[in-house]
């Protein structure tokens, strides 16, 4: 455990603990032969990267104790996090058409330390209970089906409480690349951003705005309206 700084280190060129560790670790240009600030073992104990804390977690708000249903399980790591972050005390809930998907998700969680629970079924007819959830988030969700993403949401909007938060995270659109000149296409088309929030709006959801783009990610945000 490094010892922390003296009371006039304060006033010089670095204040807190965590620049103190950092000088401590070698910050600046490193020397031939020296190895990288993450691999010092201080490091390592301290500051380990979590494969539990990802962009899309911070976007989407979950805290512990609530209750979270994500549609599409094409993205387990996320789902393990948001199980992470409600932990015991709330309920995480993961739901795919495809069975293999579902497993998958669930078997990741399980590695991760996660609770949560799986259930194959079509994103437009949920077997929960009305009111039940506090967020639910809709991951790669009828992206190419308007229909279908519009069935989802009215679903969404039948299961969460009043005030309760839904998150549309939809993978951005690749431009260029071998794919492209295949007229291939990875994740959503650019303008499905207004798309998205039309859908939203139309089912009823208020404070709809686009939170961010980033990483490859849109994260449009919604809330049920009070009753």
């Amino acid at each position: 455990m490094p010892s922390f700084p003296a009371g006039s280190a304060i006033f010089g060129e670095f204040f807190t603990i965590w620049n103190y560790i950092i000088k401590l670790l070698g910050a600046g240009p490193r020397r031939p032969g020296q190895g990288s600030r993450e691999a010092h073992p201080m490091f390592r104990k301290w500051f380990r990267p979590t494969a539990l804390d990802p962009l899309a977690v911070s976007m989407t708000g979950a805290k512990l104790g609530d209750r979270v249903l994500v549609l599409g399980c094409g993205d387990p790591r996320l789902i393990a996090a948001l199980a992470a972050k409600a932990g015991l005390s709330g309920r995480t809930c993961a739901v795919d058409e495809s069975p293999d998907l579902a497993n998958t998700a669930g078997r990741v969680a399980l590695k991760e330390g996660a609770l949560i629970e799986t259930s194959s079924a079509a994103a437009r007819a949920l077997g929960f209970e009305g009111e039940s959830f506090d967020l639910v988030v809709l991951r790669d969700v009828g992206t190419h089906d308007r229909q279908s993403r519009a069935a989802a949401v009215q679903e969404a909007w039948r299961v969460l409480r009043p005030g309760g938060r839904c998150m549309v995270i939809d993978t951005l659109a690749r431009g260029g690349g071998v794919s492209a000149l295949f007229g291939g296409q990875s994740g959503v088309a650019a303008s499905s951003a207004t798309e998205a929030i039309d859908v939203l709006k139309g089912q009823g959801f208020v404070a709809v705005r686009t939170l961010a783009e980033r990483d490859g990610l849109r994260f449009v945000e919604a809330v049920k309206k009070q009753s």
